[in-house]
Parts: C-alpha cells; structure tokens; sequence
C-alpha cells in the first residue's frame, strides 16, 4: 500500500473527525456522521498498522479515535481503570519504546565518565587540577559525609526533587538535539573525575559503596530522560509522512509519558540515596537493593512495555490509543 497516496485520499475525513470530535457537544446529524467517520478511521486505521505499524500516522490518528468513541459511548473516565491502564499499559510501553536508544546513551556515559576517571588519575600535574590537601579531604570525609550531613527525609526530598528537574528538562529541551548531549557530557565528567579522585587516594571502593545503591537506578533515569528528549528531537528533524508539527507533537504527546514516569522512579532512587545509601546496613545488601531496583526497572519496561507494545499501545498520554480503539471499533 502507498501510504502517502493513502493519505492525500483520507486526510479529509480524518481532519473532520477531529474536528468533530473536539466538540463539547454535537447536533443529530453531527453525531451520525462522527459514528461513520469514527468506524472508517478506525479501518483505515487498521490498515496501516498492518501496512506499516511504526508509522507515525497511527500516533496521530489515536487521539481523535479516542475522543470520538467518548462521545459515542457517553461513559464518563473512572480514574481508577484510567490510573491502572496507565501503569500498565502507558508508561511501560513509553520507557520500551526508547530502551536501545536508553542503553546507548548510558554505554556512551560509561565510556566518557571512564576516559574523565582515567585521565584524571594519570594526569601528571593533578596538584594545579585540586591540591594534594583537597583531594585527601574529600576521599576521606567529604565524599562520604554528603550522604549523612543532612536527616535521611529532607535529603531523600532534595535529591528526587533535583533529579525529576533534569530529567524533565532533558525531556522538554531534548527537541533542541545539543541539550542532552550537554547534560550527560558534563554529568559524565563530574561522575568519572571524581571516581579518579577516589581512586588516586585509595578510596575506590568508598566509592562504589556509596555510589551503587541508589546511582544504578538514578542514573539510568538520566538516559531514560535523554532517550526520550532526543526521541522529540528527531521527530522533528525526521517527520516522515507526516507535516513536521504535527510528527513533533505526536512524539511530544508519547514521551511526555516518560517525564511523568521519571518523577516516580527518581522517588524510588531518592529514598534509596536518602535511607539506604548512608545506612549501616551491609555493603551487599545495600548494593543488592540498588541493584534490584534496576532490575525491576528494567522487568516493567521489557516484559509489560514488550507486550502492550504487542497488542498496539502507543503510548500516548491520552486514554485511548491505537491498541484499545481497534479492539473496539
């Protein structure tokens, strides 16, 4: 099938359905027409998700679909099914629909925070960098008093509230394609040079011990942010068959998913860096619960993300999306 002759023929009807759809309230004959462009779209709809099923064509039609079978059904939204789907079904399928470009960018992290560690503990003139004295005191108190200095509670609060705004940052700025390039560069460099630091004084595994429990999960999150920032960006310089405004905000509405997502898994590696990080627990189980909050992270995403990716969710962050509205059309 060509799609873009697919297109020129029914964008019209398309085009009207939204437009219908959008109302607050419509005449009899408003409503019959919705109900016959509502059951076309639908098979059009249908069709190119077997033609074509990453088409962004399926995003963009997904919200009028939805709007319309609203009016059409006049069932009100009860927030308990919506909160359930969305855990489910919507967030998943957002965090799986950016997993590669996810491990990507946090393969490239580890290689520039590994190349900043590595020169930082060979660099011949480390003394003009932080002097002798400096770098003793931070390996030895420093690095470590950070995570106690301040009650467990307001500490947990500062660092999730700190992190939800870069990674909601990274989301939002990613369409400009250099801001979280910038943002995992510097964090990159911050994070390696200090474990050169750490190293050069004989306190690596301070390090780890301190870092692990709650970073394995913290700054995951930060590619997370990044693959969906940059997943925007190229919506825009890559449109497809679609009109450049219309690719971006389609993307713009499915990833906008993931800055939600991210406030509550930064929750979870907030509490993790607030209670855990600098409890006395043993050094195996703190890493241990780090370690299973990533793991679980990653579970959610490919085994609920894989399978409502499966059954045709897209994402959005409306109800309704292309999944739910072929199995009720």
């Amino acid at each position: 099938m060509d799609i873009d002759a697919f297109i020129a023929v029914h964008q019209h009807e398309w085009d009207r359905l939204a437009a219908l759809a959008s109302r607050r309230r419509l005449a009899a004959a408003e409503a019959d027409e919705m109900l016959r462009l509502y059951e076309r779209t639908s098979t059009h709809l249908s069709m190119i998700r077997a033609a074509e099923p990453d088409s962004p064509v399926v995003a963009s039609l997904s919200a009028p679909l939805g709007r319309a079978r609203a009016h059409l059904t006049g069932s009100g939204e009860n927030v308990f099914v919506s909160s359930a789907y969305f855990f489910t079904q919507t967030l998943p399928v957002a965090f799986y629909r950016i997993r590669w470009l996810t491990v990507i960018l946090g393969a490239a992290f580890i290689a520039v925070a590994a190349a900043f560690a590595f020169w930082t503990i060979h660099h011949p003139q480390i003394d003009l960098l932080m002097p002798q004295e400096a770098r003793q005191s931070y390996a030895g108190t420093e690095f470590a008093n950070y995570y106690s200095e301040h009650p467990n509670s307001s500490f947990a609060a500062q660092v999730w509230t700190n992190n939800a705004w870069i990674a909601a940052q990274e989301v939002a700025f990613g369409v400009t394609g250099v801001f979280v390039p910038f943002v995992l560069f510097v964090n990159a460099q911050g994070l390696g040079m200090a474990a050169g630091v750490m190293a050069e004084q004989g306190e690596a595994s301070t390090f780890w011990l301190y870092i692990l429990p709650h970073g394995l999960m913290e700054i995951t999150a930060i590619f997370i942010a990044g693959a969906a920032g940059l997943r925007i960006f190229w919506a825009w310089v890559a449109p497809g068959q679609m009109r450049r405004s219309a690719a971006l905000a389609a993307e713009g509405r499915k990833l906008i998913t993931v800055a939600f997502g991210l406030v509550l898994v930064l929750l979870i590696s907030g509490v993790v860096e607030g209670f855990v990080t600098p409890s006395d627990l043993p050094h195996w189980l703190r890493i241990g619960i780090g370690a299973a909050v990533l793991a679980g992270y990653w579970v959610y995403t490919l085994v609920l993300g894989g399978r409502a990716h499966r059954a045709g969710v897209t994402g959005d962050l409306g109800k309704y999306d292309a999944g739910t509205v072929e199995l009720t059309a």
